[in-house]
């Protein structure tokens, strides 16, 4: 059977004030026609559907849009998983409705999925907390799915002591996952975990969160759950949180970050976004191969030293979006940055890098300094922070901010 693993969808993100619904738009079209294209018999959503717990109601219709289509009009089943940016409970609310479809949302560990046929041929098997089995109508052996959707301090709070909590998480976590598999995995059908967790192998340096993420555990002094704590029995494990493509383990399985299909924070700058098919059959090794994400406006993280530079690259690259920083002996004056935002209309961030910046050192106020004026400690204050006395444009903003104070 073929499956397509993708995750962290962050429906209703902007970028700092800038929309990215039309993006999405585009990206979820993408999507769909990957898994149209390469006849994908279900796919896997590894949580982090919304950027919030109150998506807009355009987001919304936009999931449900998607969902509808990538479903197959109900002839492909779809899993999705919750995520620390999503609400549990307006996550499983469309539920019941959606499953008709064979598109099937979980968000509790307490959830249990009821088992029978739908009326489109879906028959579920077998369904416990945390765990679902499948048949396909037209796959000749069941596929098998442990449900691990981002469960928070509080969901958790009652499992777990005082003493060691992050030990007693992972262990809690792990051994879960090993009864269920026991239970109910073995090689006459296809295993697979699908998970929204910060999973990296034991021993190894974390990887870092995006910008844009919230740390995810906090449980204890690490953020992460180790790669061994998913059972033997699994033949791939789909993750979703961290937004770039990577393999946190090859073996004995691969436990797989899908990445997100756009660039939600300039820590992704330069990140080929992706999404991934996977090949399984029962009681063997799955392959699987990452496939490029081509829509959507990039982000790119970009420093020069001269105007027009900079402005031969912002016209050479017009659909991305960008954080600039502009070298300069001083402040950027106000007809650079005129040119260089009425250039390109991606520009987020334009950060002056000020050159042989002048120590502050003796500069640091005193009590004494209180009774100088407020141009100068103006000047004062902003050579200790900046590391450059204020230039002539910057003082008389100030002089005009101060006398229409004095004025009221």
């Amino acid at each position: 059977m073929k499956i397509l693993h993708t995750a962290d969808w962050h429906l209703g993100k902007k970028l700092q004030e800038v929309s990215r619904y039309e993006e999405q738009v585009l990206v979820l079209e993408e999507i769909v026609a990957i898994a149209e294209g390469n006849d994908v018999d279900l796919v896997l959503i590894a949580g982090d559907i919304f950027d919030n717990f109150n998506p807009s109601h355009e987001a919304v219709e936009l999931l449900y849009r998607t969902l509808r289509k990538l479903s197959n009009y109900g002839k492909r089943p779809v899993i999705a998983i919750s995520g620390n940016h999503d609400s549990t409970q307006f996550i499983e609310a469309p539920d019941p409705l959606a499953r008709e479809m064979g598109i099937f949302f979980y968000g509790k560990y307490d959830t249990v999925i009821p088992v029978g046929k739908l009326d489109n041929g879906l028959e579920i098997l077998d369904a416990d907390t945390g765990f679902v089995s499948l048949k396909l109508p037209e796959v000749e052996f069941p596929v098998r799915i442990l449900l691990a959707p981002y469960a928070n301090e509080i969901l958790l709070r009652s499992y777990l002591g005082e003493k060691d909590r992050e030990e007693e998480l992972r262990s809690l976590l792990a051994g879960r996952w090993k009864t269920l598999a026991e239970k109910y995995c073995d090689d006459k059908g296809v295993n697979l975990f699908l998970g929204h967790f910060f999973f990296l192998k034991e021993g190894e340096k974390p990887e870092p969160e995006p910008e844009s993420e919230r740390p995810i555990l906090h449980v204890g002094g690490t953020q992460a759950l180790f790669t061994h704590n998913i059972p033997d029995q699994v033949q791939y494990a789909a993750l979703g949180h961290l937004h770039r493509y990577h393999a946190a383990s090859k073996t004995p399985f691969p436990v797989v970050y899908s990445s997100s299909p756009l660039a939600y924070s300039f820590s992704e700058a330069g990140q080929q976004k992706q999404v991934v098919l996977i090949d399984a059959k029962p009681g063997e090794a799955v392959s699987y191969e990452a496939i490029p994400i081509t829509q959507g406006r990039s982000l790119e993280r970009k420093t020069f030293a001269d105007l027009q530079t900079a402005l031969e690259w912002l016209e050479a690259h017009p659909n991305c979006f960008v954080e600039l920083t502009y070298e300069t002996e001083h402040s950027i004056d106000a007809s650079t940055r005129r040119s260089l935002m009425k250039s390109h209309d991606g520009i987020i961030n334009l950060i002056p890098q000020i050159k042989n910046k002048l120590s502050g050192g003796d500069q640091q106020l005193q009590v004494a300094d209180l009774e100088k004026d407020m141009v100068t400690l103006f000047g004062m204050y902003y050579q200790d922070e900046k590391g450059q006395k204020p230039n002539p444009e910057l003082i008389a903003i100030f002089k005009e901010v101060i006398s229409q104070n004095e004025t009221q």
